[in-house]
C-alpha cells in the first residue's frame, strides 16, 4: 500500500493526504462509529447497523480511500460505490442523515484543524447525506 501511495500520489494535495492518507482516514472513520455507537442522538441510524460496526467501518474507510483521492481500495473490491443502490434497502430520512451527519460533523471538528480542509470535508459530506435521502421521515422510529 505504502508503495503504491508513494508512486501514484506523490505530490499530490488530495483529500487523502491532507487528512494523512491511511492512518488520517482510518481515524475519521473510527471516530465517526465510535461517535454513532455512543451518542444518545444518533440511535436511529444506529438502530440500521449491525451489532458490530466493524464490516461497515471497514467499507467506508474503502469508499472514502478512493473518494478522497487516495487508493480505490473499494471500487477494486466491489465495484462502482453506486451509494444509493446500495443504501436502497434501507429507509434514510432526514432524520437519519441528520444524525449520520451529527457524528460525522464532530469526527471532522475533532480532526480536522485547518478551517478551509473542515469546511471542504463537511460540504462534500453534506451533499453525500442529502444525495442518500430515500424516504419521507414518517416511518422513521424514534425513542
Amino acid at each position: 500500500m505504502t508503495e503504491l501511495l508513494s508512486s501514484q500520489y506523490k505530490g499530490s494535495t488530495s483529500t487523502y493526504l491532507q487528512l494523512g492518507a491511511e492512518v488520517g482516514v482510518r481515524k475519521l472513520v473510527d471516530r465517526f462509529y465510535e461517535l454513532m455507537d455512543t451518542l444518545p442522538d444518533a440511535r436511529v441510524v444506529r438502530r440500521m447497523h449491525p451489532p458490530s460496526l466493524a464490516g461497515s467501518a471497514d467499507s467506508l474507510f474503502k469508499f472514502l480511500s478512493g473518494w478522497f483521492g487516495g487508493p480505490p481500495l473499494f471500487q477494486l473490491e466491489r465495484g462502482h460505490p453506486r451509494l444509493r443502490m446500495r443504501h436502497a434497502p434501507y429507509a434514510v430520512s432526514i432524520v437519519e442523515r441528520d444524525e449520520w451527519m451529527l457524528c460525522m460533523r464532530q469526527a471532522i471538528d475533532e480532526q480536522v484543524s485547518d478551517i478551509a480542509l473542515n469546511s471542504k470535508l463537511q460540504r462534500m459530506f453534506s451533499e453525500m447525506a442529502d444525495h442518500m435521502i430515500n424516504a419521507d421521515g414518517r416511518s422513521a422510529v424514534i425513542f
